[in-house]
């Protein structure tokens, strides 16, 4: 006869109508998917579980990552009881109930509680200051959880009491390992039924999930429940993942010609000035699942391979949006994104600044190293002239900013070798006018 005051037991046999999600929730550490930046082994998070050391946690990240669910491991790794609110619907009076239950549990049984609190952000500054005693006497243990920011949406209190854990969407190679296990368990999944899942319907519904555990879930479980069987098999075809899912899988592969093929049209349609196709291809990386951390380093390299010293405001652009995507994330992110892609494409082009390095650098590797000029060396104004005896005008460097204008003319190669040729591109025009009157007016000026 099961213990009527054992909560920890609840909820843990599948019950019919159970959504897929909910019965295949990890019930240890190692069920679940991705994480591993914090509860890989030797990872910080999981040497407390592990030791039963930690008093509050507050997770945060985006939905269906494993919050609550990470909590409810926790709960059962420790032995401990797990009451549950959320800061939704939860008030004082149920804070203070649930606190009274874990002081009698604690008392009475010597259980500790796991007090989880869904959405922490949404309590006022008084219910979160409700908690504070009662975790600093160890009454409960708190694990808070939150799509913010704690350190901007948490009171400062609660957050200096408590350890922050970021959950990351889960990658689509953990989320395939558990849409498998949900195929074959037949306890809590469908292993009890015949069912014929194709790898690429498998892998669109890990794709388009976008890290969402349970989105993934209840897509899958939705594809097998509608799918009429044939022959006593479901057949999950990609045209049933593609309808449970409710987006159209793209031909995309992460690695393969079409990753390759697709960056190289939206670097191109940068460099071509055409900001609609460059859009266009934002829009199918993004759609098909391409890292958008890719994407960004990849507009970098254009801001200044091709367009470069015509508008140098565009390394700029490019780099605050790829910071911008980092603070966002998606799917809000793809925004910064398109403002550097249209900035880009839409400006002057230059590729002079990339086309001198490159020779330079074809140069040092290929050709005959040159020495420094003795005149540029470390220290020369003073050691070379002392060595030699003389005031050699050309053992002498001549300080820039000592002349009219910050410039006077003096060898700074060894070899007349030109690397740099400013366009008439945008603002370029301008440096080339500049490096231009330079050059005519070559003789040594008198210091100012």
């Amino acid at each position: 006869m099961p213990d009527l005051f054992d909560i920890r037991s609840t909820g843990e046999d599948c019950r019919d109508g159970e959504p897929l999600a909910s019965r295949m929730r990890p019930r240890s550490l190692d069920e679940i998917a991705g994480q591993q930046h914090i509860l890989g082994a030797g990872k910080l998070l999981r040497r407390a579980i592990e030791a039963d050391r930690f008093t509050s946690l507050i997770f945060y990240g985006p939905p269906g990552t494993g919050k609550t669910t990470l909590a409810s491991v926790i709960a059962r790794s420790t032995g401990s009881r797990f009451e549950a609110l959320n800061g939704v619907e939860s008030n004082v009076a149920e804070i203070r109930a649930k606190i009274d239950q874990a002081r009698t549990w604690r008392d009475l049984r010597g259980e500790t509680t796991v007090l989880f609190i869904d959405e922490i952000h949404r309590f006022n500054k008084a219910q979160q200051d409700v908690l504070l005693p009662h975790i600093e006497r160890g009454t409960v243990r708190f694990i808070g959880a939150t799509t913010h920011n704690p350190y901007f949406y948490v009171n400062s209190p609660l957050v200096s009491r408590s350890q922050i854990f970021q959950l990351e969407p889960v990658a689509t190679d953990d989320l395939l390992p558990v849409l498998q296990r949900a195929l074959t368990d037949p306890e809590r999944g469908f292993g009890s039924m015949r069912i014929d899942a194709a790898p690429d319907a498998l892998l669109h519904l890990a794709v388009m999930s976008d890290g969402d555990v349970r989105k993934a879930l209840t897509s899958l479980e939705l594809a097998v429940l509608t799918t009429p069987p044939r022959q006593s098999v479901v057949h999950i075809t990609l045209a049933a993942a593609e309808e449970s899912i409710q987006r159209k899988a793209i031909v995309y592969d992460s690695d393969g010609d079409a990753h390759h093929d697709t960056i190289s049209a939206f670097i191109k349609s940068i460099r071509g000035s055409d900001p609609d196709a460059a859009l266009y291809w934002l829009a199918k990386m993004l759609q098909a699942g391409e890292d958008p951390r890719f994407i960004a380093r990849r507009i970098v390299i254009s801001a200044s391979e091709d367009i470069g010293l015509a508008d140098s405001n565009a390394l700029r652009v490019a780099m605050d949006a790829q910071q911008a995507f980092e603070f966002i994330g998606m799917p809000e992110g793809r925004i910064p994104l398109a403002h550097a892609t249209v900035y880009l494409a839409t400006a002057p082009k230059s590729n002079t600044a990339y086309a001198g390095i490159n020779a330079a650098m074809a140069d040092v590797e290929n050709g005959r190293t040159l020495a420094v000029p003795e005149h540029l060396r470390t220290g020369t104004r003073k050691k070379l002239a002392a060595a030699s005896g003389t005031d050699d005008e050309k053992l002498r460097y001549l300080y820039a900013h000592d002349y009219e204008g910050g410039y006077v003319p003096q060898a700074y190669l060894p070899e007349g070798r030109v690397y740099y040729r400013p366009s008439e591109n945008g603002l370029e025009k301008r440096i080339k006018e500049r490096m231009e009157h330079l050059r005519q007016h070559s003789s040594t000026p008198t210091p100012t």
